[in-house]
């Protein structure tokens, strides 16, 4: 309940000290008004942009343009071999430098082994970026289920008015009909908002996974030419 007393005060807050009032103390009435569920709705909201934030930055940090860096890499190669090859990747960013990084070093047991490597350190970098979507996918799950339990709580509302009163009158039941359509209207948005975000991560995600895919068989053709070289 605490939880839930910070969340609201919190909101409060920024309904009083922004310019744009109008649109904030109209969505504060009906987080007023949307009784109970509200809170745990809002919590959904500020927990999953949280994750989304943190994910945005994480994965703005894991750009990199590939196919510069392929090229710097090869030419490494040519010119100082694995340790100047190993020493670029250092210097570089994101989940294909690593990936790299971790095949070049065990380059001298073989390109097997660096072909393992690759594989494995693959996997630990895409579960990497993966982090913290599988609490956004809950967020999304559970905002809408609990607004749908508030929609529930203001229909029963509703029927207990009605039955106090003996009688059916719209003013009776406006109060339980509108918390149940509140919790429905406010846990959708929150789990469409999260949605968009939660696709465009897999959309990125998946272009990462690629482009350590392609990056990782051009590293390992790279080596085999660099070994005919040598012959």
């Amino acid at each position: 309940m605490q939880f839930a007393n910070a969340i609201y005060s919190m909101v409060i807050v920024i309904a009083q000290t922004t310019q744009d009032s109008g649109v904030l103390n109209w969505l504060t009435s009906k987080y007023e008004a949307g009784g109970l569920f509200m809170h745990p709705i809002l919590a959904c909201l500020v927990l999953g942009l949280a994750f989304v934030f943190e994910r945005i930055w994480t994965l703005s940090r894991a750009r990199v343009n590939t196919k510069n860096f392929i090229i710097n890499v090869k030419k490494a190669l040519d010119d100082g071999g694995i340790e100047a090859a190993k020493e670029v990747c250092a210097n570089t960013r994101g989940p294909v430098a690593s990936v790299f990084h971790a095949g070049l070093l065990r380059a001298h047991e073989g390109f097997d082994a660096a072909e393992k490597a690759i594989m494995t350190y693959g996997g630990i970098e895409m579960g990497f970026l993966e982090k913290g979507l599988i609490w956004i996918s809950t967020f999304i799950t559970i905002a809408p289920m609990l607004g749908f339990t508030g929609t529930v709580q203001g229909m029963i509302t509703a029927f207990d008015a009605i039955k106090e009163a003996a009688q059916i009158s719209p003013a009776i039941v406006a109060e339980g009909i509108s918390v149940a359509l509140l919790t429905t209207l406010f846990g959708l948005v929150v789990a469409m908002i999260l949605q968009v975000f939660y696709n465009y991560f897999v959309s990125r995600i998946d272009r990462l996974v690629g482009d350590m895919e392609e990056s990782s068989v051009e590293l390992i053709d790279a080596l085999y030419d660099m070994k005919d070289k040598k012959k």
